[in-house]
């Protein structure tokens, strides 16, 4: 299977669970319907974005985790492609959307629900590196759908687009 959206998610209201929409405008300074209540570690343009892999959440899943799509306030979550895929400076090419990685997003106790004795540092790359959420910021802006392809663009695709 090819990598795509699997999931996309906001919260009006700000922190989490985000709630599953079919289609996310995403512009230079985030999603569009989605607030952060923190600003001091969430949003503004180099974590306009919150990714999260379905490889990593069916891991959590399977460890027995109550872990579900949105639950860690990811907007986009990605099936098809491998935790050590992603790492800072990698650039996904979503063909409406381009992002561009920009570090870990560390897990804060907001998202403490989601883990079995609100072990939330579960998803802590500092515990495991390929385990984790990620932020990224906007190269293209532009709107994405559910089901939407996903492709990682090597470095002679990136000067092109970028």
């Amino acid at each position: 299977m090819k990598p795509r959206v699997l999931g996309l998610f906001v919260n009006p209201n700000g922190g989490v669970p985000k709630l599953p929409v079919d289609t996310l405008v995403v512009t230079d300074t985030g999603c569009v319907g989605d607030r952060q209540n923190d600003l001091k570690h969430h949003g503004g343009p180099t974590r306009a974005v919150c990714l999260l892999l379905d490889s990593v959440l069916s891991r959590l899943i399977s460890e027995g985790h109550p872990i579900g799509p949105g639950s860690t306030g990811e907007n986009i979550l990605i099936d098809g492609l491998e935790p050590d895929s992603f790492t800072t400076g990698v650039v996904l090419d979503f063909e409406t959307v381009t992002l561009e990685i920009t570090g870990p997003a560390p897990p804060c106790k907001t998202i403490k629900a989601s883990f079995l004795n609100e072990g939330f540092t579960a998803l802590s790359h500092k515990r495991d590196a390929s385990q984790t959420r990620w932020y990224a910021s906007v190269v293209k802006a532009g709107t994405l759908n559910v089901g939407q392809p996903v492709s990682i663009l090597n470095e002679s695709e990136q000067v092109g687009n970028l």
